[in-house]
Order: C-alpha cells, then sequence, then structure tokens
C-alpha cells in the first residue's frame, strides 16, 4: 500500500486496484487482477496471460521496446527509511559499508546498483515489508529503501515513532502502464482513457486519498 493491498493472494484495494477498474469500466470490461511473480513478467505479458501492468517505469525492464507504454501517470521517488538513532545519510558515499534492506528483483538507481555489484553496500532482500521494519527497528538493518508514498503509508499506519524518513531523494522517475502485445483493444483507446483520468485529476485524487 498505498498502490496494492494483497489478501490471500487477491488483490482488494489500493491505488492500483482503483486504477483498473476505473479505466476498464471506461472501456466496457470487467478487470482481472492477476498476482504475477517479477520473473514471469515478460512471459506472461508476451502470451497475453497479463494485459496490463501500472506503477512501471522503462528502466525497470531489460526491453522496454518490446511494450507499448502510457503517458506518464504520475512521479515517485525511492528514498530510505531510518532507525532515528542513526544519521541522516546524504548521498552514495554515506551508504558504503552499510546492510540495505530492499525488495527481490527491484532495479534501482543505476549508481546504487553498481554499489551493490561491488558490493561497497550490501544488499538485503526483505521477505515482506512488516519483517524490514522488524528489522530495522532492531537495527540489525542500516536503512531500508522504497518509494517516498510506500514509507508514509507505512510511518503513518504503524505509528513508529523509532523510525523516520531519510530527506536524500536516491531516485525520482515517473510511473507509466505498459501494454501485452496481446491487449484485446487497440492501445490508443487506452492511452486516452488513462490520459483522460489523469487530466480530470483523478488518480491525483486516488493518491491522496490512500
Amino acid at each position: 500500500m498505498p498502490y496494492v493491498d494483497v489478501h490471500e493472494q487477491q488483490l482488494r484495494g489500493g491505488v492500483i486496484y482503483k486504477l483498473g477498474q476505473m479505466a476498464s469500466q471506461e472501456l466496457g470490461y470487467n478487470a482481472e487482477f492477476v498476482e504475477t511473480p517479477n520473473k514471469r513478467i515478460d512471459e506472461f505479458m508476451q502470451r497475453g496471460r497479463i494485459h496490463v501492468i501500472c506503477n512501471s517505469n522503462p528502466q525497470w525492464l531489460d526491453q522496454p521496446e518490446r511494450y507499448h507504454w502510457s503517458a506518464p501517470l504520475y512521479s515517485e521517488e525511492d528514498v530510505l527509511l531510518l532507525h532515528r538513532q542513526h544519521s541522516t545519510i546524504n548521498s552514495l558515499h554515506d551508504l558504503y559499508g552499510k546492510t540495505l534492506g530492499t525488495q527481490l528483483g527491484y532495479v534501482y538507481d543505476s549508481a546504487l546498483m553498481n554499489a551493490f555489484a561491488k558490493q561497497q553496500i550490501i544488499r538485503q532482500n526483505l521477505r515482506d515489508q512488516s519483517a524490514g521494519l522488524n528489522l530495522l527497528r532492531k537495527q540489525r538493518l542500516d536503512a531500508i529503501i522504497d518509494m517516498h508514498r510506500t514509507l508514509i503509508f507505512q510511518l503513518r499506519n504503524s505509528n513508529d515513532g523509532a523510525l523516520q524518513i531519510n530527506p536524500w531523494v536516491i531516485d525520482r522517475y515517473d510511473m507509466h502502464c505498459i501494454y501485452s502485445p496481446q491487449l484485446p483493444i487497440k492501445a490508443e483507446l487506452l492511452d486516452k482513457v488513462l490520459q483522460e483520468l489523469h487530466d480530470k485529476g483523478l488518480i491525483e485524487q486516488m493518491l491522496n486519498e490512500s
């Protein structure tokens, strides 16, 4: 959250759920949401098991040119969550030698990915959000990296005074929807619907309400 709210492997709410429902209704379809592991996304998209993914960015895919991309729908940024007893982090160099909680399969800023590859920063993939927060509270992690809105939501709902969002922004990027080559309608139609939802302020409203 605030992007996806999953219970028993079913999407029940969140911005992506609302966006999918709203866009599909405008097109006269019923949206079906399919939980998909990161490593199966390309396969599922290419054979039409799934038709649309939202909350994505071209830098996260090996071959983004294989897909049709919507216009930017909103922006996000990667930031750090720290224990209040830890010093503020202002640069990549401040992270050297530290252990950073990450999401499995997630591609971060190129400079950070390079630091992971050189083991200047230790990457520790987290089982889930709650496990990461627990490790950070116990100071068994130096920081967690995640989307800003996600961290704001977590802190607001956990009421955890031991943790705080670090002010340094590691990366800013636009968020898009991408379409499978097997999309059952013309891509331009979905482009138009998503752009209208953006222009009417409905996507921003969903983000603000979450």
